[in-house]
């Protein structure tokens, strides 16, 4: 590879309108009116993902730009990406958000895997770019077959040449925060900070994060008790920069505090629990952020019932249409 990185450089481990005229509720402080939004589907069309979430009542949104489970991808359409954009400008979407293949590990020790990751997330990067999104969200991988240190190496390495060269219109990267089962990196801040601080002097994009609630609670952040949303947001700020941190997946947990088993549960059903998050939501710190869900859909209605349940813990709220 060409990048010259080593192990010893690591130092430590507002909907305006919707479809059909329908009325729906946004969540407002006075000075910062409040993005929520959901990850939906692009079957059928691109366009599509964004009709499903205003529709739905989001005013932000996040998709996959090809199947999640497949190596394989094809260059979106050209007529799909402006019928994106019109709907995106007309629903007031913002911003658009593009999760990578879960396939993706560019902290693999295993070379086949990790040139494959490495030309996957050129892949992402690309059409992020071209369908006009805002942030790719990246997992950090995991680095079974070596060290820690060596995995955040190896994705830094792996992050500069996937980059180098893509024309990314001011596209962001973010590291998502992990649950830190097993061999993940993520977990905590500090390995966040680390691949960044490694990879950002090298790489042709912005590097930021994204938070998961979830993940936090179950990597041992206490985002579900007010000392320790406190706490949290100290560590994030000291090792990442509250200001770096572009996307909040708001997820509840089904397993507890420090359990590092990552499984997202409805809004207020899990172990963050009703009052955690409307700490979360209606925090000084965290209101200006985009929100967007990753909950189960388990019945049909689930994405509305989770969508209307944030918005119902917000402070202030009024309905608008178009």
């Amino acid at each position: 590879m060409d990048a010259e990185i080593s192990s010893a450089d690591v130092s430590g481990p507002a909907l305006s309108g919707t479809t059909g005229g329908r009325r729906r509720a946004l969540c407002y402080d006075k000075q910062y009116p409040l993005r929520i939004g959901i990850h939906t589907s692009i079957a059928g069309a691109l366009d599509k993902a964004a009709h499903r979430a205003a529709e739905l009542g989001a005013n932000t949104f996040q998709i996959f730009s090809c199947s999640p489970r497949m190596w394989r991808a094809v260059p979106p359409d050209a007529d799909e990406i402006r019928r994106m954009r019109d709907a995106r400008a007309r629903f007031d979407l913002n911003p658009l958000v593009i999760h990578d293949n879960y396939l993706i590990n560019l902290a693999s020790s295993d070379e086949a895997v990790r040139e494959k990751s490495v030309a996957a997330l050129r892949g992402e990067l690309t059409r992020a770019a071209a369908i006009g999104a805002e942030y790719v969200v990246a997992h950090p991988g995991n680095y079974r077959g070596g060290t820690l240190e060596e995995g955040i190496v190896r994705f830094a390495r792996s992050l500069i040449e996937a980059a180098a060269g893509v024309k990314t219109n001011g596209l962001m990267l973010l590291l998502e925060n992990t649950a830190g089962s097993g061999a993940a990196i993520g977990a905590s801040f500090e390995e966040l900070a680390a691949i960044r601080e490694l990879a950002l002097s090298r790489a042709d994009l912005p590097i930021g994060y994204c938070l998961d609630t979830a993940h936090c609670l179950a990597s041992g952040y206490d985002v579900a008790t007010a000392a320790g949303l406190r706490e949290m947001l100290k560590a994030a700020e000291g090792a990442l920069g509250l200001e770096r941190v572009r996307v909040i997946h708001a997820n509840d947990s089904k397993t507890p505090l420090s359990s590092r088993v990552d499984r997202h549960e409805h809004i207020g059903r899990g172990y963050i629990g009703v009052e955690g998050f409307r700490r979360i939501l209606t925090h000084p710190k965290l209101r200006a952020k985009p929100f967007i869900l990753e909950t189960p859909i388990d019945k049909p209605g689930d994405d509305a019932r989770n969508i209307a349940m944030l918005k119902s813990l917000c402070r202030k709220s009024r309905t608008t249409t178009k």
